[in-house]
């Protein structure tokens, strides 16, 4: 059974089709990239799928379960997370707490218990700090936590939004061009970063527009133009299809 699977979907915005019969899945354990020319349609894809846009049609499945009308934070403790394509950061808190806000849908204690000093809340935040610190050392930030995020360089920032989503303890990470903005040896980082995850046990849908990343690290791509899937299968196969080229680059006169 696929961890995630999409079937049909289509999101209309009046008599614009953004997304039209969009159908694919996302094994567990895998890096599936979602690609396609600029206005595509990916992101509003993304959008659906975390419960930002509600769909016009179609169904989408985590884990066996129907995603419904299921508002984000219920998709986020089911175990979906999620990056941006324009970082979203507390700048004027520090990296770690940065970090420690993507814990508060695994806290071990209520709002009522986090007011009191009692031992098992000091246990609580003890263990939630650990864990930060551990995802922080796992995107090599560790030694920049008590940094603020707003003095972060472009690339540390991207990692921080990296360990922000991780310490949600995701099944599925949905990631918008995590490449974004990052030099080519940044993009090599963030390749093996992509990687690790994946072999910690984290599934990766991944739409990005760096080739080089997508034909890198993916077990399979899905390619959408004006909001229908052209194309899916693994990078050797896509890079020759006829009418991903054509997408790309239009057709010959």
């Amino acid at each position: 059974m696929a961890l995630l699977a999409v079937n049909d979907l289509t999101k209309h915005f009046g008599g614009v089709k953004a997304l039209e019969g969009v159908s694919f899945a996302v094994g567990e354990g895998e890096i599936v990239a979602l690609i396609g020319p600029n206005g595509a349609g990916k992101t509003t894809c993304f959008n659906v799928i975390n419960g930002l846009l509600p769909p016009t049609g179609g169904g989408i499945h985590l884990a066996g379960q129907d995603l419904g009308s299921l508002p984000p934070y219920h998709r986020a403790r089911l175990g979906l997370a999620r990056t941006f394509q324009n970082i979203q950061l507390f700048g004027g808190m520090s990296v770690l707490e940065n970090v420690l806000t993507g814990r508060h849908l695994r806290q071990e204690v209520g709002l009522l218990e986090a007011l009191l000093p009692l031992p098992r809340v000091r246990r609580a935040e003890a263990r939630a700090q650990e864990r930060a610190l551990e995802l922080l050392d796992l995107v090599g930030l560790g030694e920049k936590a008590a940094a603020p995020a707003e003095a972060l360089a472009y690339g540390d920032q991207r990692r921080l939004e990296i360990a922000r989503a991780l310490a949600q303890e995701p099944r599925l990470l949905l990631m918008d061009e995590p490449a974004a903005g990052l030099n080519p040896r940044e993009t090599e980082d963030l390749m093996a970063l992509l990687e690790q995850l994946r072999d910690l046990g984290v599934t990766l849908l991944v739409i990005e527009h760096d080739m080089t990343l997508v034909m890198g690290i993916s077990h399979r791509v899905v390619v959408l133009d004006h909001g229908e899937v052209i194309a899916v299968g693994p990078p050797s196969e896509i890079r020759r299809d006829p009418r991903v080229i054509e997408a790309y680059l239009g057709r010959e006169e």
